[in-house]
């Protein structure tokens, strides 16, 4: 049966899944990272809730999924491939239910394996997490920050919050349209932190032009922002995702905090690239923090470890019970 099993791994090209709440990344065994494509949510632009619930959120759960299994794997359908996806640390075992059945509807080989975010995110950054040390990671993808202090291949205390990329840019847009009255969309605020955003005093502040629409007089309208006040307007999400740290950090036992002040804390996830966020972390903390080498495929790079080494992936799988706040 082994042998069975290792014959099909090798013709059916493994598939690894973040799952992520902005983007999807996957990556396909021997390839690496091949596809990292914007995740579909069916949302409500005036009123920002989701329309697609229940059954009808697990068809677009299993139609993205589908859709990116079999643009990756061009190979024979009759040979369905293993699947391992990255999942929230908060999820909840009928949504572990939910994301298992969609993926295999989508064409996956069953049994389809769940790695917790955090986990996944450590193993892809070359953590030693299945040593009795403690190392903490700081996950900030779209929609939510996760951070998680994990020894012995296990999660000791996690934190998720959802409060993370497209809440600095909210709170760009915000500050546009109290400021100046300037309507601008999602793409515009992200493109604003992305070239003048930080979290820290840069040693030369800088500006840039911004068009958007007036909204008294409905017209096209430029202005120019400064960097420091894109830095004041990001400051309330990015204090709440230093409070999560510190929660974090008080939950942590006593025998893995010299650890901690030892490694320092590793910042994962397209958050992780705001300029001088780890300065910020840093100085709060007192503790020394780390970019990870490539912060956006950390839990892609991690599932793909999963996938070659099947006994790490059994071992680490979602299917125990660890002590968690959500």
């Amino acid at each position: 049966m082994i042998l069975v099993d290792r014959i099909l791994g090798f013709f059916s090209g493994d598939v690894g899944i973040d799952l992520g709440t902005a983007n999807t990344l996957v990556y396909v065994k021997g390839q690496g990272v091949v596809l990292c494509e914007p995740s579909v949510v069916a949302i409500d632009r005036a009123t920002h809730q989701v329309l697609a619930v229940g059954e009808e959120a697990n068809d677009i759960t299993e139609a993205m999924l589908r859709y990116f299994i079999r643009k990756v794997h061009r190979k024979s359908r009759l040979v369905s491939p293993r699947v391992v996806i990255a999942v929230p640390s908060g999820i909840t075992e009928v949504e572990k239910r939910a994301v298992k059945d969609s993926a295999e509807r989508a064409g996956a080989r069953s049994p389809v394996y769940l790695v917790e975010e955090p986990i996944a995110a450590a193993v892809g950054v070359g953590l030693p997490i299945h040593e009795p040390s403690g190392n903490m990671i700081i996950d900030i993808g779209g929609g939510t920050t996760e951070i998680a202090v994990i020894s012995l291949s296990g999660i000791v205390f996690s934190k998720s919050i959802r409060i993370a990329g497209d809440e600095l840019d909210e709170a760009v847009i915000g500050h546009l349209k109290k400021t100046y009255n300037l309507m601008i969309g999602e793409r515009t605020a992200e493109e604003i932190k992305i070239k003048i955003g930080s979290a820290y005093p840069m040693e030369e502040e800088t500006n840039m032009e911004v068009r958007g629409r007036d909204i008294l007089a409905g017209l096209p309208k430029t202005i120019t922002v400064t960097s420091e006040e894109i830095r004041e307007a990001l400051s309330e999400p990015l204090a709440a995702i230093l409070e999560a740290i510190r929660i974090a950090l008080e939950r942590t036992p006593p025998e893995l905090c010299s650890d901690l002040i030892e490694r320092g804390l590793i910042l994962a996830g397209g958050g992780a690239l705001l300029r001088g966020l780890d300065k910020l972390i840093s100085e709060e903390t007192g503790l020394p923090v780390h970019i990870a080498d490539d912060p956006l495929t950390a839990i892609a790079l991690g599932t793909g470890r999963y996938l070659s080494d099947f006994r790490l992936l059994k071992r680490l799988a979602v299917n125990s019970q660890n002590s968690k706040e959500y």
